[in-house]
Formats: structure tokens, sequence, C-alpha cells
């Protein structure tokens, strides 16, 4: 037996509906609900399980379709186009969408939905399995050069330079023609934002969950973004370290899958892919930001600093990074080399091999002066004149054009 919740908006198709899921002897109507809150309280009583919604009804979004589930309650949009309503319905989590004029077999819908709540019905008109496109976008994305690749930029605590770093190398790509979006995934309070001189008050990052929520993320996007040059634009970051928890799982992807239509993407991340404690939820974690930013890259920049705390680190985030993303592709940066620790590079390659006999290594000089010089400014290194540093990260690009190193 169903319990099937019904939200009203006065549309054709309601009438029909009602009357097959009275008549049917698998489902009960439990309710007629007015709006999206109404639906809410009554969802959370526990006694429902299948929610009928125009497939278009204001205020559906991913957040109040997660939401349901987390009270067992299945979603069935009901559309009047199906190819208008399909995209939006997949973009917020609705993965059964039934034609309005065939709403008469409702009843048998919802009475044979799986026990899975993201599962579709195949025998009926439904939305795009998502995570199927996902994984099939995934396996066909380029595995050279640089045309759409999505960089995350990773380390471990310490600030090893990232931030210094992924702003470096969205600069460069940006100074070579190459549309690119700069992306502050730090949950921990990123400082994108502060090194490129933006003053604003608004997060890129948190208008753009709440386009996802809503599904208009493809029509909206480049509302939230914030222009720097002709081919640099940046998604600015968390205002506050607390609102991590307005970020829900699946959000970065799916920002950076619209992204890379576009072009080029950076993410500058946060230090930790450490899981929090407890059982497993599908709520929002600090770290999950993260761990999500190096799971959905084509490639992760690794970087930390030249110094024997910092290689210590560097070395324990190799095998971290081992234990969270299954054969992750990754470069590993060694910055703030410097003749005064004693070291040659060949020196600090030969200490890193034992996490990967192909390890890409690179490395980058101290170059304080010019790193001072960009902050100050609040430009971007590139902007600031050619230096050591910049002649740096053009090489490690150079070396990007190339198909990376995976872990063994």
């Amino acid at each position: 037996m169903s319990v099937v919740l019904l939200v009203s908006t006065g549309a054709a198709w309601e009438s029909r509906a009602l009357t097959t899921l009275n008549e049917h002897p698998a489902t009960v109507l439990l309710k007629r609900c007015v709006d999206v809150p109404d639906l809410m309280a009554a969802a959370r009583t526990g006694q429902a399980d299948v929610a009928v919604v125009a497939a278009d009804l204001p205020g559906l979004d991913h957040g109040v379709v997660d939401d349901l589930r987390q009270h067992g309650v299945r979603v069935v949009g009901v559309a009047s186009d199906l190819d208008l309503a399909r995209p939006r319905a997949a973009r917020i989590g609705v993965v059964t969408v039934l034609a309005a004029d065939r709403v008469g077999e409702l009843a048998g819908l919802v009475a044979g939905l799986p026990a899975d709540p993201t599962h579709p019905v195949p025998a009926y008109d439904t939305a795009p399995d998502t995570a199927s496109d996902t994984a099939s976008d995934t396996a066909s994305r380029p595995s050279g050069g640089l045309a759409g690749r999505v960089l995350a930029v990773w380390g471990a605590g310490g600030a090893p330079g990232r931030t210094t770093l992924a702003s470096g190398l969205a600069g460069e790509l940006a100074r070579r023609g190459l549309t690119t979006l700069l992306v502050d995934a730090d949950p921990h309070g990123g400082a994108v934002a502060q090194h490129l001189g933006v003053l604003d008050e608004v997060s890129g990052l948190l208008s753009a969950a709440r386009l996802v929520g809503a599904g208009t993320l493809d029509e909206r996007f480049v509302t939230v973004q914030r222009r720097l040059s002709d081919y640099l634009r940046v998604l600015t970051g968390l205002p506050r370290p607390d609102r991590w928890a307005e970020l829900r799982p699946g959000t970065l992807t799916a920002i950076v899958e619209c992204a890379r239509q576009d072009g080029q993407v950076v993410l500058d991340t946060g230090f930790s892919l450490e899981p929090d404690a407890g059982e497993p939820t599908a709520r929002p974690e600090r770290n999950g930001l993260t761990r999500e930013a190096v799971e959905v890259a084509d490639e992760v920049v690794l970087v930390g600093s030249a110094d024997p705390v910092g290689l210590a680190r560097l070395a324990r985030a190799l095998t971290e990074l081992h234990e969270h993303v299954p054969d992750p592709r990754v470069r590993v940066v060694v910055n703030r080399m410097r003749p005064t620790l004693g070291w040659r590079e060949a020196d600090v390659v030969t200490m890193l091999a034992g996490f990967g006999p192909h390890l890409d290594v690179h490395f980058l000089p101290d170059d304080q002066a010019a790193v001072d010089r960009a902050l100050v400014a609040g430009r971007l290194l590139v902007e600031s004149g050619e230096c050591a540093l910049t002649r740096g990260i053009a090489r490690l690009l150079d070396a990007m054009a190339g198909p990376p190193a995976r872990l063994a």
C-alpha cells in the first residue's frame, strides 16, 4: 500500500489524478497540500510514501527533494511538457516524471515504485538518470590537453600555498587566452577574494548553490560570477567559515560540470579530506566539500612546502588522497624551494619516490617578494610582472598539457 501526498496547484490534470489515486486498491491519498511548506509538514509526520507534484511547482528545489527523501517520501512529477520539464527535474533530483496526458496511469506508477527512492521507473517517462549521465560525461573527458579540464589545487594544513597556486594557475590559463573560472571551494573560509582584491559581500559559491537547488544554474550561472578580465572569472567563497553547512552534497559537482562547459575550472580547496565521525548521512560534512572537489577534478595538483615539516605533511597527504579517491590523477608541486634548505630537487624526488615510481613532481621557487607585490595590490601574479614564480607556474602548466600520473 502506498500513501500519497498531492500538492494542489489547480492544474487540469489534478482531477484525474485524484480519481485514479482514490480508486486504485494499492494507493491511499493522505492529503492534498496547498504548497511546498504544507507538503513538508505532512511529510514530516512519517505517514507518507510518495509526493505527487507538478514538475514546475514553485519552491520545489533540490533541498526540498532531498528533505523529502530523508523522510522516506519519493517524488513523482507531472508535466504538461516533458521536454521542458526533464532537465529541471533532473537537476533538482526528481527522477520520475509522468506526462500529464498519461495521468490516468499515475496510481499504477505510484504502486509500482521501487524501494530505492532514487531509482527511476523505466516503464514511464522519466527524467534522465543523472548519476549515469555524470559517469558518462566523466568517461568522455579529455585526458590530455587543457580543454575543459578541471584542476583541484589541494594540500595539507600549514599554508603550503594552495590559494597562491590556484590563482596563479587560473591567471596563467587566462593569460593564454583560455576562458577560466577560479572557484573558492575552501570550507574553512577561503581567501581568493582577499588575494585578488575582490570586495563582494555576496558569496558566489553560496549563490551558485542556491541556483543548483532551484534548478536554474545553467540559465543564471554567469550572474553569480565576478569577471576579472576577458578570460578570467571568479566564484568567491564562503563569507564566514560557519556557512559551510549550506552546501549540500553534490552541489559543487553540479557547479563544476556546468562551469567546465565554458572552459577551464580551477578549484581552490580546503586542507582536510577526513570524514566526520559517526554514521554516514546525506547531510553536508565540512570536509565533504574538499573530498567532492578532488573527486570531481580531472587532475589534483597536490602542493606542499619544501621544508621538512611541509614535506612530511605532503607525504601523508599522498597517502590520504589515495585512501579517499580511487585511482587519482595527481601532480605534486613542491612550493617555496630554496637553496638554504640544503637539498636539491633530485633529493626531494627521491624522498617521494616511494609513493609512486612515476610520480610527477614539480618545483616552484620561493619568491616571497613577488607574492607580496601581488597581495598588496590585490592582483594576480601575472599582472604584477614576470618573476621566477610566474615562470615556474608557466612551466607547470606546460607540463599539464600531457597526461597526468596516477598514484600507484
